[in-house]
């Protein structure tokens, strides 16, 4: 099995994430199967279909969330020490050469990814275009609307 990077952030949020499947949402369910159970016939009683199903659920994210953990490269971003390239982890603040709006992202896993807590997937267009340079240099970002131009101001290891 392949590994892939994940933030220690990342890496203690899929924990949350396992511990409260396993010991708040798989219990729910079995109540609700045993509760749906006990009002008699399975064959129309959608109670239990509905309950049935969400156990599904919940087994296969358990699966699933063990499965990335266990595979799992954590990298904790305060430890690297890249001599101010960006990598992944690293929170890099850039100017768009064009307007002049200045944003500020963290490359970090899939699984952790949102854009509007400046949490960019590494496979991203943007990431894959800023891994490897440093502060100062330009990165062309294929996008939508056309090529776009950022110009990294600071690259930081938070």
């Amino acid at each position: 099995m392949a590994t892939f990077p994940i933030t220690k952030r990342g890496a203690e949020l899929l924990k949350l994430e396992l511990q409260r499947l396993k010991t708040q949402d798989r219990p729910a369910v079995i109540a609700a199967i045993a509760e749906a159970r006990a009002q008699g016939d399975l064959s129309e009683n959608a109670e239990y279909e509905a309950a049935k199903d969400r156990q599904g659920f919940i087994e296969g994210r358990i699966a699933e969330v063990e499965g990335k953990l266990a595979a799992a490269q954590i990298i904790d971003p305060a430890a690297l020490d890249a001599g101010g390239r960006v990598v992944f982890g690293a929170t890099v603040e850039l100017e768009d050469e064009d307007s002049g709006d200045a944003v500020k992202y963290q490359i970090v896993g899939e699984d952790e990814a949102d854009l509007k807590l400046g949490l960019i997937n590494v496979g991203s267009p943007i990431a894959r275009a800023l891994i490897g340079k440093e502060e100062g240099e330009t990165a062309e970002v294929q996008a939508p609307g056309g090529v776009r131009r950022y110009e990294i101001v600071a690259v930081s290891y938070l």
